[in-house]
């Protein structure tokens, strides 16, 4: 997906309505100069795999506006993450199984596994997003591409440096629509990790 068509979507998400939305909730559980490293509980996403110029989140979009099966419109939530499709070799090394990637919508908290709306749409799937820890990296400016690999990037070798193993791809968590000014903007490079309770806050 371009980054003109991202953009475009996310000024329809974030801009048909000036309520506030929900976010993930989360626990911090460490502290460092560079980053953060947070707990998440279980959570039911709504998520769909696209390639190339083809853009998941219109079809995400459709499915909290009402387009399921019982016609439900589904509350706004943040963040809006994005990930590479990747098959999993061992708990340390990914190999890419195709050039797809993952985007998903955080369902509101009270929804579960057989609350959530089912889809219309046979690309979209409804799944629970296991609970673990991750480790953050917070940065303001563009949701671009050049934006997100630098801190993404910069994250990785904050790990590597501490001693913390990356468990899967990197995710981009964009909170903001592109009308909101950029040093206002929050992003965010995420990795799962695992996490040992070896450190303090």
């Amino acid at each position: 997906m371009t980054l003109r068509i991202f953009t475009a979507a996310l000024s329809v998400f974030f801009c048909t309505t000036a309520m506030a939305y929900e976010g993930s909730s989360y626990e911090v559980v460490f502290r460092a100069e560079g980053f953060e490293v947070r707990h998440y509980p279980e959570r039911v996403v709504a998520e769909v795999a696209y390639s190339g110029e083809n853009s998941g989140f219109r079809t995400l979009f459709g499915y909290i506006s009402g387009n399921n099966k019982t016609a439900r419109a589904v509350e706004m939530t943040t963040p809006v993450t994005q990930s590479t499709k990747i098959e999993m070799t061992t708990p340390v090394t990914q190999t890419r199984a195709d050039d797809q990637t993952v985007m998903q919508f955080f369902l509101p908290a009270f929804f579960t596994l057989k609350t959530a709306p089912e889809p219309t749409d046979p690309a979209i799937t409804i799944r629970a997003l296991a609970s673990g820890h991750f480790a953050v990296i917070r940065y303001s400016g563009r949701a671009n591409d050049r934006n997100f690999e630098t801190h993404r990037k910069r994250l990785l070798d904050e790990l590597h440096a501490s001693g913390l193993t990356p468990l899967g791809p990197a995710i981009r968590a964009t909170y903001n629509g592109p009308f909101t000014p950029p040093f206002l903007r929050r992003n965010e490079a995420m990795y799962r990790i695992k996490w040992q309770q070896k450190y303090t806050l």
